[in-house]
């Protein structure tokens, strides 16, 4: 076996699991309204099991409907009638040799007024959580202990439903964690103060499942053992204590992770971070208790996490997102196939999804996979294609996607890409630093494109007359998209003027220039690192009042804390007006700025002049991508699958 370590079982408690791949909890935002699993969610998290994880954990599931709403369609344990849905969860898990445990859940401050009833949110104490900016007010001792039997009256009814054990969630600075950190936890009665008084709250939720679910029923922990907030939150050294007296208090197994909502960046990750960055936390805790300890830190390929468990720095691998992307990544690891994974990029569409709150659920998307969430609309493909040739112009995500979905449908599928590689825009993205990992996804749809035998004709522009030679049953034109070139402003054809596509693709070298990057999307602002990052000094000049207005603000504080150590120059509300053989002129604050290099990031328009050259030809022409409508990865590998389903 290529992966001993990683396909060996493990007990857990009373509990034996077939191998060491955990997922691990994320909110997936599919439950009912009541609470109870959808067909959908039951759907997706069977997906999961199909594909081989030893042990699933669900999202984030309340326990109180009152206070701890952290989603607007969240998974419940609250009330007994969601008992006959989590039943049905379980045997669709179960059906597939995997275990499942529900992860307890209360958000406390880190919850808004929007999700319950507008009322004040709850907490340790009444200190506001700076991402949601709304004060709470402290817990007293009676609700204290109100909210403790509310877990285990969540696990007690979690046990009754068929479910195999459950994880108290003591971590990401949700309520558990709010009591255990010194940052949060400012009271004066038994909850608060020592080290072991801020844990009270868990040790006697322990204490009251055990009593009504029996001493071998497994109950696992995750938490928080650095919160990354320097002296005035909780750090490794009392985080080890935390986890010796969690594992006296009997639990069977603890789950490491980090960081609260103020250092988001170390609880979901974007795509800056390295593999494995956090195994430091989980190998310490392992060095001080007996009982299983689970690591997390942007794990991706198997043999990297093999060597986790043969190095001795955790007995789980711990994988949420990866699981997203790819249902099948552990089947595939187990049969040798780590070539045709398709691997998390860390783009964090999935947190963006379901961290918006808003009136109406927004179920959790993926970038990679476009099938996530349709799991049950989308079973697999039907073997309907009878051969039929279909013509794709264009190798980015949107065309690759398509000719994969149609492949497994057994059309032909046809693809020609004027480049000398596949990949289309993922290419030229991965090429800012700490970007590398979306290669990956073209490096997945090669590898597709090889396996499903796709026929593909790299360097070349198709023409109308080649493609009715091939007399196709459909064409696809997914060319992408082009820069953004303002004709109107003056001196934009000099030639110090450049387009992001100019920098990426290196068809000029700036080096020791001072370089005004003009738009502060994201694109502008990960090439602006890239011409720090050469030794550059960069402005970035935005007309709007807020830089990266439409950036998901963890990607933004990523890239700009990087930017800000380059002392880069920000220029928010400043128009472009002229460009000059001494620099820029601006409207704003700042009228002129000296410059000896221009590059424009002022976003893209479609590409599509092909379409109705070939819309004139043939009788079914679809557009997909940016050629159709400008988007993200996620937008394009999304029309890419559901037209290869539809044709």
């Amino acid at each position: 076996m290529k992966y001993p370590h990683l396909f060996s079982p493990l007990k857990i408690g009373s509990m034996e699991v077939k191998n060491r791949v955990v997922m691990t909890a994320m909110g997936c935002s599919m439950a009912n309204i009541d609470g109870s699993p959808s067909e959908q969610m039951i759907s997706y998290y069977e997906e999961r099991a199909r594909g081989g994880v030893g042990l699933i954990t669900t999202e984030i599931t309340r326990v109180n409907d009152d206070t701890g709403v952290g989603e607007s369609a969240q998974l419940s344990v609250s009330h007994n009638e969601v008992i006959p849905g989590l039943a049905k969860l379980a045997d669709a898990i179960h059906k597939h040799d995997s275990k499942v445990f529900v992860q307890l859940h209360h958000p406390g401050r880190q919850t808004p007024r929007a999700l319950i009833n507008n009322k004040q949110a709850v907490s340790a104490s009444d200190v506001t959580c700076q991402i949601i900016g709304e004060e709470p007010r402290a817990l007293t001792t009676e609700e204290v202990y109100g909210i403790i039997n509310d877990f285990v009256d969540g696990a007690w009814r979690a046990k009754y439903a068929g479910i195999d054990g459950v994880e108290l969630h003591a971590a990401h600075g949700y309520l558990l964690n709010q009591f255990i950190s010194p940052h949060t936890n400012k009271r004066t009665d038994e909850f608060g103060g020592s080290t072991e008084a801020r844990c009270k709250i868990i040790l006697d939720i322990i204490k009251g499942i055990r009593r009504v679910c029996g001493s071998d029923y497994p109950i696992a922990v995750r938490i928080t053992v650095d919160e990354f907030l320097g002296e005035a939150g909780l750090e490794l050294p009392e985080g080890i204590e935390l986890c010796k007296m969690i594992e006296a208090a009997g639990v069977d197994m603890l789950n490491i992770t980090s960081g609260i909502y103020e250092t988001m960046n170390t609880v979901v990750e974007p795509i800056s971070y390295s593999e494995g960055w956090r195994t430091h936390l989980a190998k310490a805790v392992k060095d001080v208790v007996s009982i299983p300890v689970c690591g997390n830190a942007v794990i991706r390929h198997p043999q990297f996490a093999e060597k986790l468990l043969a190095d001795g720095n955790q007995d789980l691998i711990g994988m949420g997102r990866p699981h997203l992307a790819d249902p099948e990544w552990t089947n595939k690891a187990f049969n040798n196939q780590d070539d045709e994974i398709n691997q998390c990029i860390s783009c964090l569409r999935c947190f963006e999804t379901v961290f918006t709150v808003s009136a109406f659920c927004v179920p959790i998307q993926c970038s990679v996979n476009p099938r996530l969430g349709r799991e049950a609309r989308y079973p697999y493909p039907k073997k309907d294609g009878d051969g039929r040739k279909v013509v794709i112009i264009g190798g980015g995500p949107a065309g690759l996607e398509a000719a994969r979905v149609l492949a497994m449908r057994r059309f032909k599928p046809v693809v020609f890409e004027a480049n000398a590689a596949l990949g289309g825009q993922l290419l030229q993205g991965s090429k800012p630093p700490k970007k590398e990992k979306l290669h990956w996804l073209a490096d997945y749809y090669t590898t597709q494109m090889d396996k499903l035998g796709v026929e593909v004709h790299l360097n070349t522009k198709a023409t109308v007359e080649e493609v009715k030679a091939l007399d196709p049953y459909a064409v696809i034109v997914a060319t992408g998209s082009t820069p953004i070139v303002p004709a109107s402003i003056p001196g934009v054809d000099r030639d110090n003027v450049y387009t992001v596509p100019d920098i990426l693709e290196e068809k000029v070298t700036l080096k020791d220039k001072k370089v005004a990057v003009i738009g502060s999307g994201m694109t502008g602002i990960e090439v602006a690192e890239l011409i720090a990052e050469a030794g550059n000094e960069v402005s970035v000049v935005e007309m709007q009042e807020t830089l990266t207005p439409d950036g998901y603000w963890q990607n933004v504080v990523d890239v700009m804390g990087r930017l800000q150590e380059y002392k880069a120059n920000f220029l928010p509300s400043h128009t472009l007006k002229a460009i000059t053989d001494k620099g820029i002129e601006l409207e704003g604050e700042t009228t002129t700025l000296d410059c000896d290099a221009v590059v424009l990031a002022l976003g893209v328009r479609s590409e599509n002049a092909q379409f109705d050259q070939f819309a004139e030809a043939f009788d079914r022409v679809y557009k997909a991508g940016d050629a159709n409508q400008v988007g993200r990865i996620y937008t394009a590998t999304t029309e890419g699958f559901v037209l290869g389903n539809k044709l």
